[in-house]
């Protein structure tokens, strides 16, 4: 548990909001007073890391080819509607 005064919790907040999402229990207090203890509201997500997926998805050939106009067809009368 962490036991933070109201003065540190003021100039790390974003600091202690982290570690509160990350489980620890954080504690504000004046002196040995004990005031609040701050938790999340719900489960915090990790941050999204860049090329998490590289080397598991793969773009066929195919992917490059032109629609056949049957599925092409309702896409460009949708792209008239903006004009």
């Amino acid at each position: 548990m962490k036991i933070v005064s109201v003065r540190e919790a003021k100039t790390t907040l974003s600091r202690l909001n982290e570690r509160a999402c990350r489980g620890e229990e954080v504690v504000i207090a004046r002196g040995k007073t004990r005031l609040v203890r701050l938790v999340p509201i719900k489960v915090c997500r990790a941050r999204r890391k860049l090329g998490m997926l590289k080397g598991k998805l793969a773009v066929e050939p195919e992917f490059f080819e032109p629609l056949p106009p049957a599925e092409l067809a309702p896409w460009e009368s949708r792209s008239s509607w903006h004009k």
